[in-house]
């Protein structure tokens, strides 16, 4: 895996080697993390890192979430008047935040956020010889510094999901009752009545993958970075294009996974 990490641009490849290497390379680094799993877990780290993606992130993330919830309170408020289906506001906002607006755009603020440090940090201490040093000492860096950010991203993603889904749910109840003239008792008990556990499970199950997704190749990034700060650089802004390519296609075969269920 090392050979493969410590490759960066795949120049000289044509675009389906470029990519049969880039997803090879990630192959085993998924690989390495899994045979890490059964040797002691660095609890400190993983504490560290939870702080470091979940609580400094939450105010990006919250407030992504509650004007996206205005903004769709907004619009179906006033297209649905016209067809006298404005009382169904609050159902299809708490529908679209819980199945699809609030896990998709999280992992994309996560991944923008969150991804771009991980590529940022592990890319300079590849750069500065880090962790070759870490390596020279019998240290196993995928334990070390991949897995532990791998088990804050799957742990503080979907809790940041369920704030995002609550806060961009009271956003459109203030623009209901503000703009739209719908009480905040019946809008909120219209969604309590639709509201099903399956919509919630729905876009909670989809963030396990989306952190999964941002933090495997948020960390093969930046294992792999060569030539200095040009190389980090060049490293974070490819990982928050792949993390948001990857989100938003994931998320196609995932809702069509989690109809069927």
């Amino acid at each position: 895996m090392r050979e493969i990490t410590q490759k960066w641009g795949f120049k000289g490849l044509y675009p389906i080697e470029a990519a049969s290497e880039y997803l090879g390379g990630l192959g085993l680094l998924c690989y390495e993390a899994v045979r890490c799993l059964h040797k002691r877990w660095e609890g400190q780290l993983i504490l560290g890192q939870m702080e470091r993606i979940g609580v400094r992130s939450l105010s990006i993330v919250l407030l992504t979430a509650v004007f996206t919830g205005m903004v769709l309170a907004l619009q179906m408020g006033n297209y649905l008047t016209r067809f006298g289906a404005k009382p169904y506001a609050g159902r299809i906002l708490a529908l679209s935040m819980l199945r699809e607006m609030g896990p998709v755009l999280t992992a994309l603020m996560i991944g923008g956020r969150v991804g771009a440090g991980i590529t940022a940090e592990l890319g300079s201490m590849q750069v500065t010889e880090q962790i070759d040093a870490m390596r020279s000492l019998g240290i196993n860096p995928v334990q070390k510094l991949v897995l532990p950010r791998l088990a804050a991203l799957m742990i503080m993603l979907p809790l940041l999901t369920v704030l995002a889904d609550f806060v961009g749910v009271m956003g459109g109840l203030f623009i209901s009752a503000m703009e739209l003239d719908i009480s905040a008792d019946f809008y909120l008990n219209s969604i309590i009545q639709f509201i099903k556990f399956q919509d919630l499970f729905s876009g909670l199950g989809k963030t396990f993958f989306f952190a999964f997704f941002i933090g495997i190749i948020a960390c093969y990034n930046g294992l792999q970075v060569t030539g200095g700060a040009d190389g980090v650089g060049q490293a974070t802004t490819q990982t928050v294009v792949t993390t948001s390519i990857t989100t938003l296609v994931s998320d196609f075969f995932l809702t069509k996974l989690f109809l069927q269920l």
